[in-house]
């Protein structure tokens, strides 16, 4: 029983030590913060950087900004009605009457799209995405001071997923061109645009890689991948460096959920600003072309041809009568660099040579033999793929390649088939779904079609109907593409 007290007052004091302990405590604390919180003050040295460097960034954002406009488009889209289920005029007649023509009768529905664009040109040329005006029917730009203006497409490039448009206007603020092949790891960018509809919105952050490719947006790639907020509205914005210069055009985000998650993608300026040149002036991107197939560089490749890094492109295949054969390329040759830019991999080498001008003499750094080599080689023009431009025609959207001796031994086309092989085919082509990658033209409304030539003429004089006659899986079919279907 004693040593029961004993315990018991023992527990006691040591709750009354421990209440004491903590009283004291937290009475320490808080003076401690009043006393943080009354006394403490923010050095003026401190002050006076972080004002200078908000300072800053508002002066580059002040000088962009009147170069950002806003992209809206509008597309009508037809859909069938309704099959009628009864065959009594009597029934049609009140349906009809009753319902509006609920039944049989199309329907036209007008969707509504927006994005952002950038001012290149004083006199009204604007670089935005090729999917913020895929299909309009209508473009208007609004400007900085709220001046709304038509747009009429220049041309685009699905490409690389950009396009040009003009305004009829003089003496607007266009943005400075900077040299994104400069752009380094770490470097500061402001993305500028109109996610979501908010006019202009700012966002800043930084370059987290370069070259980026094999992400999937578009064929040619090379992005900047950034961290600085991109939303949906912000396609075809600028991406800006601190100096207020274009690097990049905004063109996607890596998402799992639709929102911004830190992982943006921006065309670089450089090549945007090849590809937005040719469409001015040519009314077509115009790549160069240099005939080989390539494959990354591995370790085991490059420790046998004793590269320090595992950098360059390895020829793997070379095209009959192309510049690269006449320079005398090789199968296994490592291509290092191109034009006197280091080769990082594949995808690397296929843009440098695609921004490369025909007729252009380059010099290539090889390895063969694990000896070094240079060759001279004039690019040719990439004259392969091309498109129906005018978007009335059924055969928008569809892109072809001439039938090579190649092709035909690759995918085991008969000899007696001839025509234009389809490259790729734009999602919202009438052709969709329809033909497809892979399938030989052969014939359009009894014209037939031996080359990309052939294909382009014919199928500018289409307007309404086309019967084409295609291979496919080893067999010739045919398919009738009708306007509005």
């Amino acid at each position: 029983m004693k040593k029961n007290k004993k315990f018991i007052i023992s527990g006691i004091l040591l709750l009354l030590i421990g209440v004491t302990i903590g009283l004291v405590i937290s009475s320490k604390f808080d003076f401690q913060t009043k006393g943080f919180s009354e006394d403490y003050q923010i050095s003026k040295e401190s002050q006076e950087l972080l004002s200078k460097i908000g300072n800053a960034m508002a002066e580059v954002i002040q000088a962009v900004r009147p170069s950002v406009v806003n992209i809206y488009t509008t597309k009508k889209i037809k859909r069938q009605g309704i099959p009628f289920p009864f065959n009594d005029p009597f029934f049609r007649r009140f349906f009809d009457d009753e319902f509006g023509g609920l039944f049989n009768r199309p329907k036209e529905f007008t969707q509504t799209a927006l994005g952002s664009g950038v001012i290149v040109d004083p006199s009204g040329y604007i670089l935005t995405n090729y999917h913020v005006i895929k299909g309009a029917d209508e473009i208007k730009v609004k400007l900085y001071d709220k001046k709304v203006f038509d747009g009429t497409l220049v041309g685009y490039d699905a490409k690389t997923d950009i396009a040009v448009i003009k305004i009829k206007s003089n003496g607007l603020r266009a943005i400075k061109w900077g040299d994104s092949d400069k752009l380094k790891v770490g470097e500061t960018v402001i993305a500028i645009g109109n996610p979501y509809g908010l006019n202009l919105t700012v966002t800043r952050g930084i370059v987290s890689a370069t070259g980026r490719a094999n992400v999937g947006i578009a064929d040619y790639e090379d992005f900047i991948q950034t961290d600085a907020a991109i939303n949906p509205g912000n396609s075809g914005g600028p991406l800006v460096n601190v100096s207020g210069e274009l690097v990049g055009i905004n063109t996607a985000i890596f998402s799992t959920t639709g929102g911004y998650q830190g992982i943006g993608f921006a065309i670089p300026s450089n090549m945007a600003k090849v590809v937005m040149d040719s469409l001015i002036k040519n009314k077509k991107v115009i790549r160069g072309w240099l005939g080989v197939t390539v494959q990354d560089l591995d370790t085991e490749m490059a420790k046998a041809s004793g590269l320090k890094e595992i950098k360059g492109a390895v020829v793997t295949d070379i095209q009959d009568g192309s510049p690269a054969e006449k320079a005398g390329l090789m199968r296994k040759d490592i291509i290092i660099s191109f034009n006197g830019k280091e080769v990082e991999d594949a995808a690397h080498l296929r843009n440098l040579v695609v921004s490369t001008p025909p007729g252009k003499t380059v010099n290539m750094e090889i390895i063969r033999g694990g000896k070094r080599y240079t060759i001279t080689a004039t690019i040719g023009e990439l004259g392969a793929e091309q498109m129906v431009s005018e978007s009335e025609s059924v055969l928008a959207g569809i892109y072809v390649e001439d039938l090579t001796s190649k092709i035909r031994s690759q995918l085991h086309i008969p000899k007696k088939i001839n025509g234009v092989i389809i490259s790729s085919i734009d999602p919202d082509s009438p052709a969709d779904g329809l033909l497809m990658r892979g399938d030989v033209i052969m014939e359009i409304n009894n014209e037939k079609i031996n080359s990309v030539k052939d294909f382009v003429r014919v199928s500018k004089k289409v307007k309404n109907d086309a019967i084409i006659w295609f291979f496919r899986d080893g067999r010739v079919s045919y398919i009738t593409l009708k306007v509005g279907q």
